[in-house]
């Protein structure tokens, strides 16, 4: 098949899915083709199978704001033809699956058909996609749409409750790369960062309020003082500045690590004890999934996709948002006692396990099969 991907290339979970599904893709012998305004953040090796085709948008002085949409359209049409695409896989509705319609039915003119498959990631559903300026549009796309993917159960239904669709959303979970996520821990790195053998507690996300960053740093204090603890923090953004005004209110910051945005999170997460992740809302939470995939237990807000990924009691504990008492006591419940942090850890990797990319990618592939078949019948 030649496949093309459109997605973000931040290092959001939508856009390291979408990349790391294409880089599968190409492993698989797929011809794939990613379509955005720059690179994927994990499109981070060469391979002749995967290529990567940049959305230019002309600034001009008519326009308050470029018009994206429809340069990423224009870059559609214009791949699928030179590509000979045999589907377009778009990743978060906003605006990928209205510019992928779009090309859709700028390429029937010309008889090319070009079968259309939105996944839906979570945001774009329940934070952007609740505004009611963008809601006929989001409808019509997905209804428009040859096939609809969600990454969660919850977050197919809170798709069904906000919008009129009337196709089927198959919900096909977000992955991880088992092998490149179960490393095992570099003890010097380790070492450095706890001297005295203290815990090693690990966030890691955009620092956007929905991530509720400063509950981590809240949770982390209450921890500390039961218990030597070190906190790393990975990525950057908005609430960064008022994350480090947290520390120093609290008088925490020679215990708090900002790493800013890396790109081997694995190496990081695997030198963790513990991960916190308190976000006000989580469609699947691929963050959490990451860091079980090195072995470190969760301790999640109950929203959303969580409870599906992190399992109460098991891999961790999922507590209502906002609790960072409860957040506290459950965090130390794991690793207070060394052979309880040994269980936890293993029933995570255990759990990841079952979510490896090697498992999921073959449903994808199915999918797209199914969808490429059933347009030919109605093309």
């Amino acid at each position: 098949m030649n496949i093309g991907i459109v997605c973000y290339p931040t290092y959001g979970g939508s856009g390291v899915v979408a990349t790391e599904l294409g880089k599968a893709m190409g492993a698989k012998g797929h011809e794939v083709h990613f379509i955005s305004y720059d690179q994927p953040a994990r499109f981070d090796y060469f391979n002749e199978k995967l290529f990567y085709h940049e959305v230019g948008v002309t600034e001009y002085p008519l326009f308050k704001y470029p018009p994206y949409e429809i340069a990423l359209a224009s870059k559609i049409v214009d791949t699928a033809k030179s590509a000979k695409l045999d589907i377009l896989h778009v990743h978060y509705a906003i605006p990928h699956a209205a510019a992928a319609v779009m090309a859709k039915y700028v390429l029937k003119e010309s008889n090319f058909n070009l079968p259309v498959i939105t996944t839906l990631h979570g945001t774009d559903i329940t934070l952007v996609g609740r505004d009611a300026t963008y809601g006929p549009v989001i409808t019509y796309s997905l209804n428009q749409s040859d096939g609809i993917t969600a990454v969660s159960n919850n977050l197919k239904q809170d798709t069904l409750e906000l919008f009129p669709i009337h196709r089927e959303i198959r919900v096909i979970p977000n992955f991880v790369d088992m092998e490149r996520f179960s490393k095992k821990p570099r003890e010097h790195f380790k070492m450095a960062i706890a001297p005295q053998g203290e815990r090693i507690i690990v966030h890691t996300s955009n620092f956007r309020k929905v991530k509720r960053v400063q509950d981590v740093i809240k949770v982390f204090s209450k921890i500390q003082k039961r218990i030597p603890s070190k906190l790393l923090l990975i990525g950057d953004g908005p609430e960064r500045i008022n994350m480090e005004r947290i520390c120093r209110e609290m008088d925490i910051c020679d215990k708090v690590t900002f790493l800013g945005k890396q790109d081997a999170v694995e190496e990081l997460l695997s030198i963790g004890d513990l991960f916190l992740m308190p976000s006000e809302t989580e469609s699947f939470g691929l963050a959490a999934l990451e860091a079980m995939a090195c072995q470190v237990p969760v301790v999640s807000s109950n929203t959303g996709g969580l409870p599906e990924v992190n399992m109460d009691g098991i891999t961790g504990f999922t507590c209502p948002v906002g609790d960072i008492d409860l957040m506290a006591e459950r965090s130390l419940e794991i690793i207070s006692n060394d052979d309880t942090l040994r269980r936890f850890k293993s029933a995570a990797l255990q759990h990841a396990m079952t979510y490896d990319i090697n498992a999921i990618s073959p449903v994808y592939e199915d999918y797209y099969r199914e969808i490429i078949q059933q347009t030919k019948v109605t093309a």
